[in-house]
């Protein structure tokens, strides 16, 4: 998850040599979920140097749930702060931006020489940006919709693609220039002005209809019949949905003319 808006740190009313004081301290409960997902990142990267490429692209996947509980614990429990938000981009860049090239280029990219280091840090660079612009525009962005691919589910894609060559036993080097497009790939989709589906119109506090369970069961089965092919299908296909959407879109608006 991509930090949410937050309350600025409250002030205290006891004045000091007559500046306003700030509050000491930071709220425990959602920094430690993004502490968790921090060092989740970087186990990915310890993992994939020492070629346990499978642990590596699963702490990634274990980042992004982390990443996703820290907004709504924050949320739920009113301890929004802008610490909190600063200290989630940072780890977002970690998790999500410097530890899925990396895994990616120890398993297959190094093969190609410069070429490879090249679109890793095209991706690199492409998280960074993409956290900068978001964060940037938090209060005039249309909550519907993301500006440019979320930098977990380009992390998601990297880290699936890895866990489907580990676990299926496909050989790494044939896969470089596959790598290649999909690491340069899901950078260049970062900073791109397409739009992604949010899916923060969702209300998970409201009622739903039986069957919405039924389906939600039917979801974890399909992922832990084969979680490595599934996850990734799962995030190729909302990452193919954002140009396959805007092509819809511009092809609407040639017929309006």
């Amino acid at each position: 998850m991509e930090p949410e808006p937050s309350a600025e740190p409250t002030k205290v009313a006891d004045i000091e040599h007559g500046r306003p004081k700030r509050a000491r301290g930071i709220y425990l409960l959602p920094n430690l979920f993004t502490t968790a997902a921090l060092f989740a990142g970087f186990f990915g990267v310890l993992a994939a140097m020492n070629d346990q490429f499978e642990k590596a692209a699963i702490a990634i996947f274990v980042a992004m749930v982390l990443d996703g509980l820290d907004g709504r614990v924050a949320r739920l429990t009113n301890t929004q702060s802008a610490f909190g938000a600063e200290y989630d981009s940072l780890s977002d860049m970690v998790a999500f931006g410097l530890a899925p090239s990396l895994v990616m280029y120890e398993w297959t990219l190094s093969n190609l020489g410069k070429l490879g280091w090249l679109a890793a840090f095209i991706y690199t660079a492409g998280a960074a940006l993409r956290l900068a612009r978001f964060n940037s525009q938090l209060d005039t962005a249309d909550k519907r919709f993301f500006t440019g691919l979320p930098s977990p589910s380009a992390a998601a894609i990297l880290a699936g693609a890895v866990w489907v060559g580990v676990d299926n036993d496909l050989p790494s080097e044939p896969l470089a220039w596959v790598a290649v497009f999909l690491t340069g790939g899901a950078g260049l989709l970062m900073v791109s002005n397409i739009l992604f589906h949010s899916f923060k119109q969702i209300d998970f506090k409201g009622k739903v209809p039986f069957i919405s369970i039924v389906a939600v069961m039917l979801g974890f089965a399909v992922i832990l019949w084969d979680p490595p092919i599934v996850l990734f299908a799962v995030f190729l296909l909302y990452t193919l949905s954002g140009p396959l959407l805007a092509l819809r879109r511009l092809a609407r608006k040639r017929r309006a003319k």
